[in-house]
């Protein structure tokens, strides 16, 4: 089995951290009961339990997805359980669901009903609110963009900005730094666009070259783009 995961507080150090329960990758046996395979299982002293034996066998599953769902589900429910799955390519563990009491389960559908209209509203203000800052985010970076490098293209800055400002991508234009406009983390951005737009780079890596290989072989041109990119245009029709 994979590492077992560790349980991260919510908000803070006070707060008590979950139960945890594992959806395995591998076929698993109850230390206790011997039952198997386990679908689920919670590690106790290193050694796997069923939901039975852990106690936890009265609970129903939520799975993942409605954020007030599972809020009110666990809120009402004395006694819950976070499910989580091993990501092999992220190397993490991810939220699966959580187990909560049938009943508490039950008032929380009933209360997501009533107020599901009035939810519906505030995500489309929060949504349209969220596009209005990415807007202005985007035209923000634009600028900056073609401050650092008044020889690109305007159309060129512009998308540059607006692909690795993509709210959730995880791009550089997200992190603190791109967000903060940071000089190096736009010109990271930048860099990034030639990289896979001006260069044989994508070919390299479709050859299967080492990303590492295909970086170093692309660096004179990147640079060279770069260099020509920071040097103020010069207007159409001046004779060179």
């Amino acid at each position: 089995m994979e590492a077992g995961p560790v349980a991260a507080t919510e908000g803070g150090a006070h707060k008590e951290a979950p139960i945890l329960v594992i959806e395995p990758r591998r076929r698993h046996r109850c230390v206790e009961c011997d039952r198997a395979p386990l679908r689920h299982l919670v590690l106790e002293s290193g050694a796997p339990r069923c939901l039975d034996c852990s106690d936890l066998g009265h609970l129903v599953f939520l799975p993942r997805g409605d954020t007030a769902l599972t809020r009110r589900a666990r809120a009402g429910s004395s006694l819950s359980a976070v499910v989580v799955r091993f990501n092999r390519r992220r190397r993490r563990y991810e939220r699966q669901g959580v187990f909560v009491e049938e009943r508490a389960l039950a008032a929380a559908e009933a209360a997501c009903l009533a107020d599901m209209e009035a939810r519906a509203r505030r995500r489309a203000r929060d949504a349209e609110r969220r596009a209005n800052q990415d807007l202005r985010f985007t035209a923000a970076l634009t600028e900056e963009i073609q401050r650092l490098f008044p020889g690109c293209p305007p159309e060129r800055a512009r998308d540059i900005a607006e692909h690795t400002s993509v709210r959730g991508s995880g791009r550089v234009g997200r992190s603190a730094a791109g967000r903060a406009l940071d000089e190096a983390a736009v010109t990271a951005a930048v860099r990034a666009s030639v990289r896979h737009l001006d260069t044989e780079y994508d070919a390299l890596l479709k050859a299967r070259v080492p990303h590492n290989r295909a970086r170093a072989r692309v660096a004179a041109a990147i640079d060279a783009v770069m260099a020509s990119w920071a040097r103020e245009a010069e207007p159409p029709g001046t004779d060179s």
